[in-house]
Order: C-alpha cells, then structure tokens, then sequence
C-alpha cells in the first residue's frame, strides 16, 4: 500500500486543522495565489462541541466572502434580537442592519465548517479530510519547512511547506510540537452542557444570569434549537458529571424557568453533549516557519460566545501576514490578535468566575459589547489595507 498522495510535494502553506479558523485561512490564502493543502483528522462535515452563535464580526466576514448566501440557502434562522435576562430584568437588543449585516446566525458546524472547506476547495485549495499531522519537517537551524501527515491506515507522507499553520483546536499538535505554551492565562471555567431541541421557537439569542448558573437558547438549523446550561466547573464535577440530565434540567429550572418550561413542550434530538471547561489562554502563535489560528492559540471560555467569530477575524489577518511575508507581518498579526483578544478572553475569564452579582455581570456585558465593537472596526480596517483576498472571486451574498 502507498501512502496518501496530495496534488504536490511542496506548498506555500500547509493548514493543519480544516474547520472554522483553518478552512477560512486556506480559503483566504488560496484566493490570493498561494498554493495551499489543508488537512483535518476528522471526516468532512463532520459535528463538532460549539457555541453555535455567530456575533456581528463574523457574520459580516462570510458576507466579505460572498459565503453568508450558503448559510441562508441552508435556512439557518435569521436572528434579528438578542435578550439579556438577569434574573426578572429583561434587555432586549434589535440587530441594526449596518455594513452588510441585517441579522445574525447561529449554524450548526457541520454546515459551516462544510461551506468554508468547500470555498477553501473551489479557491485552489487542496483540502484533505481524515488525516493528522504526524510530525513537523524541520531544516538544520530549526525553521520548521513542512510536515508530516499520517492517514488512516497509518502511512506516512512528507510535504515541504513555507509555513506551517496551526489550526487544530485547543490541543493542538503544532502548538505542542513548536513549544508554544500560554503567555496570558485566566483563572476560571465555566462547564457547559447543551442539547438541540425542537417543537418551540425562542425568536432569536436568549442569554440568561442567575446566582452561580447561567443558560441560553440559540436557534439554529433544521428548526432546533440549542439549550445550554453553564455552571462552576467545580458543580459540573460535584453533580453534573454524574448524571448529566438530572444536572442539565435541575440548573436550568434555577436560572431560566421559561427556557425550562419550553424544554418540558418541545423533544430533544439526541443525546446532551458536556464540556468540563478550560481557563482561556493566549499562546505565542508565529514563529520560523509556523503559526497558530483560532483556538490552537486563543481560547477564551465559551460563556461569551465569541470562539467562531474570534477565529473568523484572525484567520483574515493571519492570511494577510502570510500573503505579506516575513517575520514582522506575523508578529503584527499577533499583536493585532492580542490587542482585541486579551481583552474578550479577561472578560470572558470574569464572568466564567460566576463571582459576580446581577448588577455586575451587566456592567460586564457592557464592556464585552465595546470590545466586540473593537473586534468589527478591525474588520472594516481590512477594507482600508489595499488588495483584499476576501473579495476574491463572486460576491455570493451581493
């Protein structure tokens, strides 16, 4: 048997990681002329743990891509208001049409992780589903020069690159294999357990608070809807992880009965699915020959909701980097990374703490709306920069 053979022996880039950061990075870095291979572990389509919600920055990059029509034409409900339930206080948020935007979604990751691949595919890209990086290929002064990919059956390919990107989530390979440990941590982690129902219809985000719990519904495709629970990782231990659905219903009674009461009418789609939770971090995320996207080099704890949009953004400016060339552009992109991600992930750190008040987590939210606002003025920069890989191509969503 012969190993798995990709179009060429060497690439420009290769993206390790074909989901959210990964496959929009190869897209991007394809549109402009780059040869590029992305390879991902798992199969194509393929589901995934996630927040689901998209916030305006990364609804506005797939419409910048001519990709938020695919997103529609899959009937991904249309958000248009977003409510803030702290404990009887309602806030009610309307989405303002602006830049492009006039809604935002909230799609399942087998749809966009699969309209991103695809568009990675149609710019050029070689996108290549159930193998993993086996190694790093490294010349005699350590500047990493391209890898190793390992298939399903356990043979090996080498490929020469000029960089080598991680996008391989949280435990990423690259990062482990580079040596890139976090120079920024938080100090807290919130556990999640969600499930998809259907039979009832919440009218877009819902997101509640309640002494030491937090909940919220997220409509997305097929008409489903995800419930999420979050509490203290330190109650997910004591209770929810050993009976998840007593843990689940009895944490969202306490901190929103009306998304309770809709549960009790409408049927679960198959099983609850648990994240214990993870302090978010920041890792250096260039280096000679590699860089690190998405979450292989900033996560910030899920409660905010804010991973896909996060990874959308930096996969642009890390495209950009690349397309540029040298150290410094790399170096850019991550300071660029870090002037608005340290801030979401501290933010993001606190109110996974659940040591606040209702009073206080509201003053929290206020500050995460501006540095979400911080988050779409980079975005609308882009715009300024010059030549522009995302408007490569046809504007799908024209």
């Amino acid at each position: 048997m012969t190993a798995t053979t990709f179009r060429h022996s060497a690439y420009d880039a290769v993206v390790v990681g074909a989901r959210c950061a990964g496959s929009a990075t190869a897209m991007l870095l394809a549109r402009s002329g780059l040869r590029v291979l992305a390879i991902d572990r798992a199969r194509y389509g393929s589901d995934t743990l996630s927040t689901h919600a998209l916030m305006r920055g990364g609804v506005l990059q797939l419409h910048r891509w001519g990709l938020l029509d695919a997103i529609r034409r899959a009937g991904t409900p249309a958000v248009r208001a977003t409510s803030f339930h702290y404990g009887r206080e309602t806030l009610t948020v309307e989405i303002e049409p602006r830049g492009g935007v006039d809604a935002l979604f909230a799609p399942r990751r087998t749809l966009l992780d699969s309209v991103l691949a695809d568009a990675a595919a149609e710019a050029g890209a070689e996108v290549v589903h159930g193998v993993r990086l086996a190694d790093l290929v490294r010349d005699r002064l350590g500047r990493v020069r391209g890898a190793v990919v390992e298939d399903a059956a356990g043979r090996f390919t080498r490929v020469e690159a000029g960089i080598v990107i991680g996008a391989d989530g949280a435990r990423s390979t690259v990062a482990r294999l580079v040596g890139s440990e976090a120079y920024h941590a938080g100090a807290h982690a919130a556990a999640t357990v969600y499930g998809y129902w259907s039979g009832f219809a919440v009218g877009g985000y819902r997101w509640h608070y309640g002494p030491g719990t937090a909940a919220g519904a997220i409509p997305t495709n097929d008409g489903r809807t995800a419930v999420f629970v979050a509490v203290p990782r330190e109650r997910f231990f004591r209770e929810t992880r050993f009976d998840l659905e007593a843990g689940y219903h009895r944490a969202l009674a306490e901190c929103a009965p009306s998304l309770a009461a809709f549960v009790t009418m409408g049927r679960r789609d198959g099983k609850l699915r648990g994240f214990a939770g993870e302090p978010g971090y920041l890792r250096p995320s260039h280096g000679p020959g590699w860089a690190l996207v998405g979450d292989a080099g900033y996560f910030r704890d899920p409660i905010t909701a804010h991973g896909m949009t996060d990874a959308l953004r930096d996969a642009e400016s890390l495209a950009r980097a690349v397309v540029a060339g040298g150290d410094e552009a790399l170096a850019s992109y991550e300071r660029s990374r870090d002037a608005i991600g340290r801030g979401i992930l501290d933010l993001s750190d606190a109110i996974a703490s659940f040591s606040w008040d209702l009073e206080t987590v509201q003053d929290l939210h206020r500050t995460l709306s501006r540095a979400m606002g911080q988050g779409v003025k980079a975005i609308a920069r882009f715009d300024d920069a010059g030549a522009d890989p995302a408007r490569s191509g046809d504007d799908r969503a024209a």
